[in-house]
């Protein structure tokens, strides 16, 4: 089985990408959504973490995080947080006999894919990237033809801040030739 390294920087901020199990479309469903924030509360009362930019579709997110200076155990925090929305919506849950052996021996939900992707914030440039990758997301992904559209985004905390304007990134949005709008 291959070791996964992750990155171990106490404080560090981190880039994520979290998917639902076989990218179902589940996790913008108000259930989820509404299971996600109190998974989010309940970790950061005993892990504390500041979410920077945050965006939820329908079969992933992206969001970055800042830990505290002493502690960079960002895999609890996914765990409790995966844990806690997999049991408050089992509905969303991949019954049982569609999921593998391996992830029934381990008595996983199916809601969430077992791994996610983390990358270390490295500096002023490296965030800014990041976060204008988390908003355009929506856009990119053909769901809205503005990132201001899609309401599960912290984009519009960052219009309120003065950090984006409420146009942002529509001098990049084109026509895809499937109807949809991308890059």
């Amino acid at each position: 089985m291959p070791e996964y390294r992750r990155a171990n920087t106490k404080g560090g901020m981190y880039f994520f990408t979290v998917n639902a199990y076989q990218r179902r479309p589940v996790l913008a469903k108000e259930p989820v959504r509404v299971a996600l924030r109190e998974a989010i509360a309940l970790a950061t009362a005993t892990h504390p973490f500041q979410i920077e930019a945050w965006v939820l579709l329908p079969d992933h997110l992206h969001c970055i995080w800042t830990l505290p200076p002493d502690d960079a155990d960002f895999p609890v925090r996914w765990a409790m947080i995966k844990q806690h929305v997999s049991k408050r919506c089992r509905a969303y849950n991949v019954p049982a006999e569609e999921l593998s052996a391996s992830r029934r021996t381990r008595k996983e939900a199916g809601l969430w894919q077992r791994r996610f992707w983390e990358h270390q914030i490295r500096d002023e440039e490296d965030f800014t990237r990041h976060v204008d990758y988390i908003h355009w997301n929506p856009v990119k992904h053909g769901y809205v033809r503005r990132a201001a559209d899609w309401p599960h985004s912290t984009f519009h905390r960052f219009v309120e801040r003065g950090a984006y304007s409420k146009d942002w990134g529509e001098h990049l949005i084109c026509q895809n030739t499937d109807g949809s709008f991308g890059e």
